[in-house]
């Protein structure tokens, strides 16, 4: 059986984090197991409480992981300071970790911010150079890009931007090959660039290639976790061989059925059905 490791914060509601992350995982009937960053005390209505890690712990929890059940792919999610990221990046060059997908989780579904800004200069600096994909969304990607997004035009242009920001980081560290390494870019556009029955998103991919990959919107405000869920199903498909292309696809599949499903649960934004192929609510 494969093993996928989910780094990030747990989700006291269960709908995100390395909640989500462990649901898809095992969705994907795949082995999780897990790097705990943060303890956030949140439900579907807004977070209401982060309390971090020490990133010695966190590298400690990498170590042990390692030692042991060896992760076939790593999804990095919520990490809130700059001290845990390069425990992270420490923990995954020390390792030598493969198939890594990083999530820049910026804030959560509720609006609430669950990252510093000093943390978001880490991420490009210490986690991109070592990432194989990475997944914003528009608001995400506007960040990382220092621009507005308000059409396709712009998604493609930000994209761009980051992967220069990923060249220009990974020429400065010393820990790397000489040839910068660029991941593949994914801008989720579950947020609306385009028409509003569609939910597209756009691959980058690290040779410089480019998809639009069309999707359907589907209408719900259950989304609790739709960014972490996806990210994870991206490393799940890597973590099964699949192509970077392959694995996006499978996963934004994967997440439009988790959607689609309709579960209702909570006061707030919902979280969603991740066991929607098997027929059955949520573990």
């Amino acid at each position: 059986m494969k093993a996928v490791l989910t780094i990030a914060g747990s989700d006291s509601s269960g709908g995100a984090g390395i909640q989500a992350d462990l649901k898809t995982i095992i969705a994907h009937q795949l082995f999780g197991e897990s790097v705990i960053t943060a303890l956030t005390a949140q439900n579907t209505t807004g977070v209401f409480g982060v309390m971090d890690v020490d990133p010695a712990f966190v590298g400690a929890q990498m170590d042990a992981v390692f030692d042991d059940i060896r992760p076939d792919a790593v999804k990095i999610g919520m990490v809130s300071s700059p001290d845990i990221v390069r425990a992270i990046a420490d923990g995954l060059r020390r390792h030598h970790a493969c198939n890594i997908v990083v999530d820049p989780v910026m804030v959560a579904t509720s609006g609430s911010a669950l990252i510093a800004d000093a943390a978001v200069d880490a991420l490009v600096a210490e986690l991109f150079p070592l990432a194989d994909v990475v997944t914003p969304n528009i608001p995400e990607a506007e960040v990382l890009a220092g621009m507005k997004i308000a059409g396709a035009e712009d998604v493609e242009r930000a994209a761009e931007l980051i992967a220069e920001r990923c060249i220009a980081a990974a020429e400065t560290s010393p820990d790397l090959d000489a040839v910068p390494r660029v991941p593949a870019i994914m801008v989720k556009g579950g947020h609306g660039v385009g028409a509003p029955d569609a939910a597209d998103d756009y691959l980058r991919m690290a040779g410089g290639e480019h998809v639009w990959l069309r999707g359907r919107r589907v209408e719900t405000a259950n989304t609790h976790g739709t960014g972490c869920s996806l990210s994870s199903a991206v490393a799940c498909g890597l973590a099964q061989g699949f192509s970077v292309d392959v694995a996006v696809r499978e996963a934004k599949a994967y997440v439009a059925g988790a959607l689609g499903a309709g579960l209702d649960l909570g006061r707030g934004s919902g979280p969603l059905n991740h066991m929607w192929r098997y027929g059955q609510p949520p573990c």
